[in-house]
């Protein structure tokens, strides 16, 4: 699009009626900058805006954690093993979550995420290893325990996806 292609009205182009309503009235030069204007714009659409001249086969793919295992579900985030545990009670505090898990190797990092709106806990809890095993370990041994007669589920938070 060229710098001249800008719209350009007078004072005498604006109707403003009685309810505040603007309202402008075109004329035929003013229409057409609007149509070259519009006809310059590209439009683009998806993700990366491959070039007109590139194919689907032509676009390369992205790369991926290989599982040590077939069957092994559990993907590693960029810094760690992270599980998600679900059902947490809403009185809960960060201490006694932060202790039950602690149990089984350092915790490298830990969200409890709390609701603006009433401040309680909302429900679910991120907590990140270092290390594969003590997350295992982890998983296994709490998931479907009691914690404040509330059942919690612990699972992994990042799963290889379905073999195709």
């Amino acid at each position: 699009m060229a710098s001249a292609d800008i719209l350009d009205y007078e004072a005498d182009d604006i109707d403003m009626e009685e309810d505040g309503e603007v309202n402008f009235i075109l004329d035929n030069s003013v229409l057409d900058g609007i149509v070259r204007m519009k006809e310059a714009a590209k439009r683009r659409k998806g993700r990366g805006f491959a070039s007109e001249g590139t194919t689907k086969t032509e676009i390369k793919h992205y790369e991926g954690v290989e599982a040590d295992d077939e069957d092994d579900v559990a993907q590693k985030s960029v810094e760690g093993w992270i599980l998600f545990v679900s059902g947490v009670h809403e009185e809960a505090s960060d201490d006694e979550l932060r202790d039950k898990f602690s149990e089984f190797g350092q915790i490298k990092n830990f969200h409890l995420n709390l609701d603006r709106r009433t401040g309680f806990i909302k429900g679910y809890a991120l907590v990140e290893y270092e290390k594969r095993s003590e997350a295992e370990a982890a998983r296994v041994n709490l998931d479907n325990t009691d914690m404040l007669g509330q059942i919690i589920r612990v699972n992994w938070c990042f799963v290889q996806p379905p073999k195709k």
